[in-house]
């Protein structure tokens, strides 16, 4: 049995804990688990709608907390760490600039996208806009990423089958990195942008 077959069938046997897993990982906007599960689901390992739901659920709910921490306590928890304030300096400078596409962005780039909902906290965003953006943004995030990964099951199902497992778990993961890849180039693209409007 390959590596990616073990992973599968532990998967299978393990769903329900599956699931919470997807939506911890979610919640800190976790692309490749996003991708994963989408491909899991492909496989008929997780149920694809279960799966949408939970990416959506967690994606919402830690930009929501991060939201809530930043309006509650930002100014002390940028006190306190230097280094998280930098980042989140440049995400609300941003945020003031960029307030209605941003948050439906922030997701994908590796350097902000825990920080963006504490960055708009920090803003002068008011929370009914933020909401709104956010249940926006998390739909968006969950259905292209766990879409994707479903995408790339039915294409390497039909173009490999399943006698050679191994070429398809070097493709998944090649697919995996062209997507960290991506993020980290709108990542730079974002952060260049914040630092030429300084």
């Amino acid at each position: 049995m390959t590596d990616l077959a073990q992973l599968i069938e532990a998967v299978r046997q393990h769903g329900e804990v599956v699931y919470a897993f997807i939506f911890a990982y979610a919640a800190s906007h976790a692309l490749l688990m996003a991708l994963f599960a989408g491909y899991a689901a492909q496989l008929g390992v997780l149920d694809l709608k279960m799966t949408l739901i939970h990416c959506f659920a967690g994606s919402f709910a830690g930009d929501v907390f991060r939201f809530w921490l930043a309006r509650r306590y930002g100014e002390r928890v940028l006190a306190r760490w230097p280094r998280v304030s930098a980042h989140a300096a440049i995400v609300k400078r941003l945020v003031d600039r960029h307030a209605l596409w941003l948050p439906l962005i922030h997701r994908y780039p590796y350097g902000i996208r825990g920080l963006g909902a504490f960055a708009y906290g920090l803003s002068r965003m008011p929370w009914g806009v933020f909401l709104i953006l956010n249940v926006t943004g998390a739909a968006l995030w969950a259905i292209s990423l766990v879409l994707a990964g479903y995408a790339f099951g039915r294409v390497s199902d039909k173009v490999l089958g399943d006698t050679v497992s191994g070429l398809s778990m070097a493709m998944l993961v090649g697919f995996l990195a062209i997507s960290w890849l991506l993020s980290r180039k709108l990542e730079q693209a974002i952060e260049a942008d914040a630092k030429r409007n300084v």
